[in-house]
Formats: structure tokens, sequence, C-alpha cells
């Protein structure tokens, strides 16, 4: 899967035939359609790896910063900044970035979904067991799902930001993001004037 992500990222969508992935993955094109039907498959099957891998990965990253002693926010970006800026850092180095990216929405908008889902509905478990064990409390004006969706939405956010951030300040942008959901940017609502 790696050999086939970097065929995308080397050639991008468009320019990528299916005799030079079979060629970047060492196999004869005739062995890789033992694999993939074609490239949209092939394309398919890579987002959908990847953000399995980057979803493990993040919360596995989010675990270690628990157990050093790091608070839900410090927890929460590093999940976050592996989950979504792996990924954000790995195509700013492509010259393909934007065909990938637009392919991405038009081609996997399914595999898209699904990861989002598995991926909050973890978010889900991470904030309850935060809050049992005091490190977070959530306001009662929102459940767990409504807080996991808006730090996942928040993420996904970061990086389709337009212009888009530098690479080296996607860690702050994705902690921002994360303190602005958990904390809010206004404590409470200005009083009505008359």
């Amino acid at each position: 899967m790696k050999r086939v992500q970097q065929a995308f990222l080397t050639h991008g969508y468009s320019d990528l035939t299916m005799v030079d992935l079979a060629e970047a993955c060492g196999f004869t094109r005739r062995a890789l359609y033992h694999y993939f039907s074609s490239k949209e498959d092939a394309f398919k099957a890579t987002m959908r790896h990847e953000n399995a891998v980057l979803i493990q990965a993040g919360m596995e990253a989010g675990a270690r910063v628990r157990q050093a002693g790091g608070s839900a926010l410090d927890i929460l970006t590093e999940i976050m900044d592996v989950r979504y800026g792996y990924t954000r850092r790995v195509l700013a180095k492509s010259p393909h970035i934007i065909d990938l990216n637009a392919e991405a929405f038009k081609r996997g908008r399914e595999q898209m979904i699904e990861a989002a889902l598995n991926f909050q509905a973890l978010l889900v478990q991470l904030l309850l067991s935060l809050e049992q064990d005091g490190l977070l409390r959530l306001s009662p004006d929102f459940t767990p799902a409504q807080a996991a969706q808006a730090l996942a939405d928040g993420g996904r956010a970061v990086n389709q930001s337009l212009p888009p951030f530098p690479a080296e300040q996607l860690t702050a942008r994705y902690r921002a993001m994360c303190q602005a959901v958990l904390y809010g940017c206004a404590p409470l609502p200005l009083p009505e004037t008359k």
C-alpha cells in the first residue's frame, strides 16, 4: 500500500496509469489486476488503508501523551496532529496535491465518511474516559458525540485551510482548534442591549 500511495504522490491521479502503478509496486500489470480492478480501486484502497493506519497511530500517540501526564488538550492535539497532520505533511511534498485532494473528494467520499465515523466513535470513547478520569468536563449543552464531531470537523478544516498553513505550523493549528472546541473562543455570550 505504501508503494501504491507513493505512485499517486509521484504521478498524481490523472497522469498515473496502471502500467506506472504496476511498475511502482514491482508487479506486472496482470499481477496488479489481481489486487486492484482499476486505478480508482487502488486509490480508494490506499485511502481506506491510510485512514485506518493513521487513526490507530493517532489514538496510540494520544495514549502515550496521556500516560506521560498530558492534559486533555495535549492528548487531543497529539491525536489530531498524527491523524490529520501526517497526511497534510505528506501531500504538501507532492506537486500533485491539488489533483489528489480533488480526486479524494470526488472518488473517495465513501472512504472518507467511513473513516470519519470510525474516528469520531473512538473520540467519543476517549472523551468519556477523559471525563471519567477528571481530565475534562464537557458542558451539559454538548454530548460526547457532538464534541467528537466538532473536533474531527476541526481537524479536517485545519487541513483544508485557505491559504494553506506551512507544515511546521500544523501542530499549533491543531492545538488552537482543539482549545477552541474544548474551551470556547468566547466564554459567555454578551448581554443583549436595548
